[in-house]
């Protein structure tokens, strides 16, 4: 009896083992308390990104089709866009200010470009508004010409995707003023930049196709 008793207590003092993904209470989120190298919110907006590639892919791969049509009307393109494209330019590079900012503990520098890159993408949308105005002013509607169907659907489809990393990146802004975005706590900065940075990309993709193609 005294012989159980005694093993009973040996087993007792062994730890169990700890696997990754159960670090003791996360639920298994992922991140890097529990042992995985992305988060889940690293993996949702690669997701997102890839299913805007595929239809803007599929958008751009009908219009290259169509071109060759032989009713195909090209439209003049409103020249603002040589300079709404250098306003995004600037917008990516100073989203990106800001976290090299932060990685050097200038908290301040960070919120005024964070600032800076959501003023520019205003500017960027202000400047859309305008490109389509002057089409509507040349006469030049939706239906006019496949290419202006092209146009305003390509431009459309991307400044609504662009305003909704506005929103995300009001929300890095809030959490910035309240000090809540640190070096060490940085992933909702992290992920608005790599949002931003893919539409800043696939506006110049969309513009050598629109403009210089």
């Amino acid at each position: 009896m005294a012989t159980v008793v005694h093993e009973r207590k040996s087993s007792g003092g062994v730890p169990p083992p700890v696997w990754p993904g159960n670090s003791g209470g996360d639920g298994g989120s992922g991140g890097a308390e529990s042992g995985f190298p992305i988060s889940k919110n690293q993996i949702g907006v690669w997701i997102l990104l890839g299913t805007i590639a595929m239809l803007f892919a599929g958008l751009s791969s009908a219009y290259i089709v169509l071109r060759g049509v032989p009713d195909w009307q090209s439209i003049e393109v409103p020249g603002i866009l040589w300079g709404d494209t250098a306003i995004l330019l600037a917008s990516s590079a100073a989203i990106e200010a800001a976290r090299r900012s932060l990685r050097h503990k200038r908290i301040g520098a960070m919120k005024v470009w964070l600032f800076v890159s959501g003023g520019f993408g205003v500017a960027f949308l202000a400047g859309q508004f305008i490109a389509w105005r002057q089409l509507v002013a040349a006469g030049v509607y939706l239906p006019s010409t496949l290419h202006s169907s092209f146009f305003y659907v390509l431009t459309g489809l991307h400044g609504l995707h662009l305003l909704g990393g506005m929103i995300a990146m009001g929300y890095v802004l809030t959490k910035a003023l309240k000090n809540r975005i640190t070096p060490a706590k940085d992933e909702s900065l992290k992920l608005c930049a790599t949002y931003w940075h893919f539409m800043d990309a696939l506006w110049v993709y969309l513009f050598v196709l629109l403009v210089l193609a």
